[in-house]
């Protein structure tokens, strides 16, 4: 038997199995589909997935990868209208203060090596035939590569597999939303002119928009727009050339080659739960909504983490199963808002008329550059994008407030020292405590008696800008999120915490 059983190998699938392989928890992962992808939409990595990745030693990596951009340029009716500078956008609030373009089907390569070094491989042209489960396990059959059937029994089933979600679908909990009118593609190609600068471009025309984004490599950039024009929009199977000649003449690029070209349609759906019994919806087979953003990828890895560390955390005896419960309560709302927000953002930018039009071509080139340069808005429209902002207050598992900080917001994260910050401690994956400034004596006692590692911070003044509170206690969460902030800094708080919020724990790793 099998503790979890992972269904989808795309990067939310991967990312949940790498956490769960990095926590000691054995994991199979399957996929009906004989390679990985070799193309995808999905190109941004917010800074939120890579604090995670950092954790478990992958950010290096994707970021030596990927590109960073340096700013954001507006062209309107074939020229450049204005450029917003985003390279330092969230300095001082992550480790991560850019934004970065690294293609998914690249994405998922490097998982995929991270996993097999690990001994984890992914199960290749094995498709999910159904399942059913009771109150102890589940019991899934599995389509294997020869046409034989096999019954896996698993403790857990996690559907990762998609908008198209076989999980779901046997679940029958439904995936209400719509679908955008209209048909838009996604190619890569190598191409030059001032759009291949290495910086992002995005064409705000009368009807649509097309966006630029660098890849690595000379002259590779990834072209995303709808195929047609207003008025036009449900005409099926256009050719790349067709399509290309405005990103020629509006953006002035010169294209020399196409690897690839893809057309697809844009949905926006939240199924009505995440969970049932023993078995979890994350990633696309929970929620899929715009391209605006860059956030659906990101979101996927976000709700991996999230069940990855509660569900090691059961299947180790080191928490209850009410524990479970919080996943979807937490994911959910988030999803739903994100759905709600860039669905009037794709709106913006894909609606045809006067109104829209004006605000497209002329309101946001003027005020895009002057937003970018004034500090509180640039910091705030960081937190939103980069998805650090994300956080967790109607959660059970979420208590107190401590200087700006309150249970359930991600940590902030703060340079303690030349080279040094208090997001190396999060490498070990468990629950932590954490004091910026003078801890009391019997703060090391009851750590020691929980088993709780302990991380004394000296003070300095810029913690309290970042929202932390001098001598507070935080009791931080193995995915980096703060569940108890006690302003007295008594530890009696945090045993507390694990008596009422955590009854069933024993040992918080």
């Amino acid at each position: 038997m099998y503790p979890i059983l992972i269904v989808g190998a795309g990067p939310t699938g991967l990312v949940l199995a790498l956490w769960l392989t990095k926590l000691g928890v054995r994991v199979r992962i399957i996929d009906k589909a004989a390679e990985p992808g070799t193309t995808s939409r999905a190109l941004a990595v917010q800074a939120r997935t890579l604090e995670l990745y950092r954790q478990v030693g992958l950010s290096d990596a994707v970021v030596e990868a990927g590109v960073e951009v340096a700013g954001i340029n507006l062209w309107v009716r074939g020229a450049k209208a204005a450029r917003a500078p985003v390279a330092a956008m969230g300095e001082g609030l992550s480790p991560f203060p850019f934004p970065l373009i690294y293609p998914q089907d690249a994405h998922e390569r490097l998982l995929v090596d991270r996993l097999a070094a690990l001994g984890v491989t992914v199960e290749r042209r094995t498709e999910l035939r159904g399942f059913d489960q009771d109150a102890d396990v589940v019991r899934a059959v599995l389509g294997l590569p020869d046409g034989a059937e096999e019954v896996c029994v698993a403790t857990y089933l996690a559907g990762c597999d998609g908008a198209r979600s076989t999980v779901r679908g046997a679940l029958g909990t439904g995936f209400p939303g719509g679908t955008y009118s209209g048909l838009f593609y996604v190619a890569d190609v190598v191409a030059g002119g001032e759009a291949a600068d290495g910086e992002l471009h995005v064409e705000l025309d009368a009807a649509d928009f097309l966006a630029v984004f660098p890849l690595k490599g000379t002259g590779r950039l990834r072209l995303i727009g709808p195929t047609t024009g207003e008025g036009d929009r449900d005409r099926l199977d256009p050719s790349f050339d067709e399509i290309a000649e405005r990103a020629r003449e509006h953006l002035r690029l010169s294209i020399t080659k196409v690897n690839w070209f893809s057309t697809y349609h844009v949905h926006h759906r939240v199924a009505p739960a995440f969970r049932e019994g023993r078995a979890f919806l994350l990633g696309d087979a929970a929620h899929v909504h715009s391209p605006v953003g860059g956030q659906g990828m990101n979101t996927g890895i976000g709700d991996a983490v999230n069940l990855a560390w509660k569900v090691a955390a059961v299947l180790k005896g080191n928490a209850g199963e009410e524990l479970l419960a919080t996943y979807e309560l937490e994911r959910i709302d988030f999803a739903r808002r994100l759905v709600a927000t860039t669905d009037r953002m794709f709106t913006l930018v894909t609606k045809p008329g006067v109104i829209a039009r004006w605000i497209r071509t002329r309101v946001v080139p003027s005020i895009a550059p002057l937003a970018f340069r004034l500090g509180p808005v640039r910091r705030a429209l960081f937190r939103i994008v980069s998805q650090i902002g994300i956080r967790y207050p109607r959660s059970p598992l979420s208590v107190g407030v401590a200087g700006a900080v309150h249970g359930g917001d991600r940590l902030p994260w703060v340079e303690t020292g030349p080279g040094t910050d208090n997001f190396a401690p999060l490498a070990s994956l468990s629950w932590q405590l954490h004091v910026y400034g003078e801890a009391r004596p019997d703060v090391a006692e009851v750590c020691a008696e929980l088993g709780l590692p302990l991380h004394v911070f000296a003070w300095q003044p810029h913690m309290q800008r970042r929202g932390i509170a001098r001598a507070a206690l935080y009791l931080v969460r193995p995915d980096g999120y703060v569940a108890l902030a006690d302003a007295g800094g008594d530890p009696e708080s945090v045993r507390d915490y694990f008596t009422s919020r955590l009854p069933s724990s024993s040992v918080r790793r």
